[in-house]
């Protein structure tokens, strides 16, 4: 009986998540905003790297583990070389400092390009999408920029039949099939930031894909679903070593009810930062990072799971470094960046 219990409530936690979000979920999303919204590509004055792993639900068989590597650097003379974003004079400027803000001005125009490559695994099934993006960042006011962003690539899904127990070994409803499929992938995103705030909005799976492993038109086939992302944050500088910066992330996927994500971080100088974060009906969150040099950052988050996956999950971590190249003004906090 206690194994029938289990197997219910992850079954039951398996088809939420499948309803609600096809792609994979972050909670240090804003340590890296450009994995949501193409848009972000190019918009620091350094080629960002970043790589991320996930465990989500620790300690229960099957659960989601995601990992990543994102890269995207500006292009444009006039920006690269004679505007450490928009601060003249650049690095030794703490951007969350009230001062920075005061005397903070527009990006100049230039574009940005990426690459981005995401693998998570829930049971059976790995995807692995894999995105080139471009952006293009103008200036609409004397502090206020607007980026255009789109995103195109292919999601490789992947069923591993030798990890599936059946009762019936020639299952239909994945017998006879393709099991490793290729379909197109497109994004498209808007992002208007100023020195001490930023709103984003875009859209992911733009393209609706079939999703079978069998060839029998008789069985349910599932559809991939565009997810809409809007996104905002502002800094709120308490003086000039110390910064709160909340921000919210909601989450439009149908046919489910719209869900959100709130995050509060607090800025030491541009050293390190800690934080706090909720998702609805799903988890809180503990954040924090440090930025060791103008090179490399490292981020570490814990979720304290409260959906029903509580009774057999121990929690979820992720970890996230960023590595900054061509950082000729040697910041060491992102100057757009949460």
């Amino acid at each position: 009986m206690k194994r029938l219990l289990l197997f219910c409530v992850v079954i039951f936690a398996a088809v939420q998540v499948g309803y609600t979000q096809q792609r994979p979920q972050y909670t240090q999303y804003v340590f890296n905003s450009y994995l949501l919204n193409p848009a972000v590509t190019g918009i620091e004055n350094y080629a960002d790297l970043k790589a991320g792993y996930r465990s989500q639900w620790t300690g229960l068989q099957g659960a989601p583990v995601t990992s990543y590597i994102t890269v995207n650097t500006p292009l444009g003379d006039k920006f690269i070389s004679q505007s450490a974003t928009g601060m003249p004079g650049g690095g030794g400027v703490d951007p969350y400092s009230r001062s920075y803000l005061q005397e903070y001005r527009a990006s100049e125009p230039h574009h940005g390009l990426g690459f981005m490559m995401v693998s998570d695994k829930t049971g059976p099934i790995t995807q692995t999408n894999m995105n080139l993006s471009y952006a293009y960042h103008l200036g609409l006011t004397e502090k206020l920029n607007l980026a255009v962003g789109v995103a195109a690539g292919l999601n490789h899904i992947s069923l591993n039949t030798s990890e599936i127990t059946l009762e019936t070994a020639l299952d239909p409803a994945i017998s006879n099939g393709d099991n490793s499929q290729w379909k197109p992938d497109l994004s498209v995103g808007l992002w208007a930031y100023s020195g001490d705030y930023f709103i984003g909005a875009s859209v992911q799976q733009l393209l609706k894909q079939n999703l079978y492993f069998n060839t029998n038109s008789s069985i349910t086939q599932s559809q991939t679903v565009p997810h809409y992302f809007f996104t905002a944050g502002v800094k709120l500088p308490l003086n000039d070593d110390v910064s709160l910066m909340p921000s919210v992330l909601v989450k439009v996927i149908q046919p489910v009810p719209t869900t959100f994500d709130l995050n509060l971080k607090m800025g030491f100088q541009d050293i390190f930062w800690l934080g706090g974060s909720y998702r609805k009906d799903d988890s809180f969150g503990a954040l924090a990072g440090i930025n060791i040099n103008s090179s490399i950052n490292v981020g570490y988050s814990y979720d304290f799971t409260t959906s029903a996956l509580k009774t057999v999950s121990n929690g979820t971590h992720e970890i996230v470094i960023g590595i900054l190249l061509n950082n000729k003004y040697k910041v060491r906090n992102p100057q757009h960046g949460w």
